[in-house]
């Protein structure tokens, strides 16, 4: 809630370049920039609180969200832009209450997560190695590869992650909306030998009845169907969930328009048994997500089972109050508010175009 009035709107390009070492690159987009159209709004309350919000993009598109949000527009919904996220109070002191009989687990365990960044399609194979041993180390147990450019490419990672991991844990592959319908299922069952837990993202995804023919065509193989990151409002999800076109579903913290929508989809998802998975990484997206995701635990789902949120490894440096992994778990925020604060020196350095990163970067390139 918004105390008093409204007297300043700062909107900012802050795009990081993390092309430069293949992360966040999958089949349908090879060299992205994680970026934000970065919304701080200033009141005349006194009480040195402001709202802060992002749009997550991948460095293609932040400048239209940025225009659209100073005339107080919502981001399209379609990639790479995602729509402005939830306004939050941020810089306050009161612990997260907890309260109910589900607590000692959030607080004690947290929120099981898996993890994205071993995999990305950019990565070498040493880089990839590399990265498996290190998320083992770290105590994960749950893997997520990026696929859908080459099978053939595709069977040899999918081979070499699953011998570093083993057959006990657990491994999901995505593949970015790159296929049709028949490909989708002819690319999967040769992949099945791998043993995914689900194919994220199979086709385009507002296609509910080319989710629903997957599905029904990969649940012999023991093989779910993930969706929603890109899906921007409840009747879509509506709709995947009468069709039967999905055992995990997806929210995005950014895509979808409020808080109140993304409550009203895991409410849904409730009433179809369906657990849900949240998308994540990105700017900003862990930070957000978190908070949904032990509302549904505690409110909501009251359980575990086949659930999981997504985590990426990256930019988490450049945020006030960065999520807490531990033992591979979301770990309950402490901080008021919603976790969308940014570092002003990270805003600074990182503002395109004439922030120092984005010019030294450009000199180099002249040069």
């Amino acid at each position: 809630m918004v105390r008093g009035r409204i007297i300043r709107l700062s909107v900012r390009d802050v795009r990081f370049p993390t092309s430069l070492g293949g992360h966040g690159s999958d089949a349908m987009h090879t060299d992205p920039d994680y970026s934000a159209a970065y919304v701080v709004i200033e009141t005349d309350a006194g009480d040195g609180l402001a709202g802060c919000g992002i749009t997550f993009t991948l460095g293609k598109g932040t400048e239209v969200d940025r225009s659209q949000e100073r005339r107080g527009a919502p981001g399209h919904s379609g990639r790479p832009q995602r729509r402005v996220g939830p306004v939050g109070q941020a810089g306050g002191k009161a612990p997260m209450e907890v309260a109910c009989g589900h607590e000692e687990q959030m607080l004690t365990h947290g929120y099981p997560a898996y993890t994205t960044s071993c995999a990305w399609l950019g990565y070498s194979d040493d880089t990839l190695k590399q990265r498996c041993a290190e998320a083992l180390k770290d105590g994960w147990t749950r893997f997520k590869v990026k696929v859908g450019a080459d099978l053939q490419d595709d069977m040899r990672r999918c081979r070499l992650i699953r011998d570093m991991i083993g057959p006990e844990k657990t491994l999901m592959m995505d593949a970015n909306q790159r296929w049709d319908v028949p490909e989708a299922v002819e690319w999967m069952s040769k992949l099945a030998e791998f043993k995914p837990l689900w194919i994220e993202e199979p086709t385009s995804p507002d296609d509910i009845l080319g989710h629903a023919t997957i599905s029904k065509a990969l649940v012999p193989l023991g093989i779910g169907v993930a969706t929603g990151e890109q899906c921007h409002n409840r009747v879509i999800f509506k709709q995947l969930l009468q069709a039967n076109a999905l055992q995990f579903l997806q929210i995005d913290s950014c895509r979808l328009g409020s808080v109140n929508e993304n409550l009203s989809v895991i409410l849904m998802a409730k009433k179809f048994g369906i657990p849900v998975c949240p998308h994540a990484g990105g700017v900003g997206l862990c930070e957000l997500v978190q908070h949904l995701i032990i509302f549904d635990y505690i409110a909501v789902s009251a359980s575990l089972k086949n659930r999981m949120c997504e985590y990426v490894d990256h930019l988490h440096e450049h945020f006030k109050y960065p999520v807490t992994i531990k033992q591979a778990s979301y770990m309950p925020p402490k901080a008021a508010g919603y976790s969308t604060e940014m570092k002003e020196e990270s805003v600074k350095k990182h503002q395109y175009p004439e922030g120092e990163v984005w010019k030294r970067l450009h000199a180099a390139h002249e040069n």
